[in-house]
């Protein structure tokens, strides 16, 4: 996909703001804070990429969703009808996402990784979670999640059941939340970064952007070409912006 930058204007990206963990005040101070920063780049913003995990669980019942966070929807619903555009990419730990965001916003969903050029720059977006070597526990679990018949058994538990049971495993499963994703296992190991030296082996990328890691880092890596993780908003509160010339990685204040 081609994006035309227009003068003056930004594409942003955010990721990893596990929404509704720990509790319910301290997400709602996150939450908060993030609206305050969709409120600051409004104004020149005209792409903004949530790269996945928006909540630490969310799933979709036909006539059901998650109770909460409509702070943080009816904003988003704000800048998208202001005119910005704006790309979910699905985490894992909402990948049970269907068609609410794009029903009810007006927002495209994806499942997977995709590519875009960007004021004649070359982009790789994803949330991150499954590329790469390693990790295979995950991948595993992962099949599960994903297959159609356990989301069809999950589907009818009753809702205030099922979300009990999805935010335990959520919080409580270190392989599912992202805790052991705060820590730096060396360029050699970290399989996104792997995954990014591998496709420069066979493809032209300027930019490999992803989230899932929690970890807020830019690294060359030779070839004119960048990683970055956009870090989160639970410890960080980091954010990428790119102004058609450069990638910066920022800190919302807030």
């Amino acid at each position: 996909m081609r994006i035309d930058l227009i003068p003056g204007k930004k594409i942003y990206f955010a990721s990893d703001q596990h929404f509704g963990v720990p509790n319910l005040a301290e997400s709602r101070m996150r939450e908060e804070r993030f609206i305050r920063w969709l409120d600051q780049i409004k104004k020149d913003a005209q792409v903004l990429f949530l790269m996945g995990d928006l909540f630490d669980f969310w799933h979709e019942w036909k006539y059901v969703v998650p109770k909460g966070y409509i702070r943080v929807l009816g904003k988003i619903a704000e800048l998208k009808d202001s005119g910005i555009d704006i790309y979910f990419f699905v985490g894992n730990h909402d990948l049970w996402m269907k068609n609410y965001f794009e029903e009810e916003l007006g927002i495209p969903v994806f499942f997977d990784k995709r590519y875009y050029e960007i004021a004649g720059r070359q982009f790789l977006l994803a949330h991150g979670d499954g590329l790469g070597p390693g990790d295979k526990g995950y991948k595993r679990m992962k099949k599960v999640f994903t297959n159609p018949v356990a989301q069809w058994a999950f589907r009818w538990l009753h809702p205030d059941i099922a979300m009990r049971i999805a935010n335990y495993m959520s919080q409580k499963n270190k392989m599912i939340s992202g805790v052991e994703d705060q820590k730096f296992l060396g360029e050699d190991k970290e399989f996104l970064i792997l995954y990014a030296k591998e496709k420069l082996k066979s493809e032209k990328i300027d930019f490999f952007v992803f989230g899932h890691r929690h970890l807020p880092m830019v690294l060359d890596l030779g070839k004119d070409a960048q990683y970055i993780n956009l870090g989160d908003w639970i410890s960080y509160f980091t954010y990428g912006v790119f102004d058609g010339e450069t990638f910066d990685l920022k800190t919302f204040e807030g």
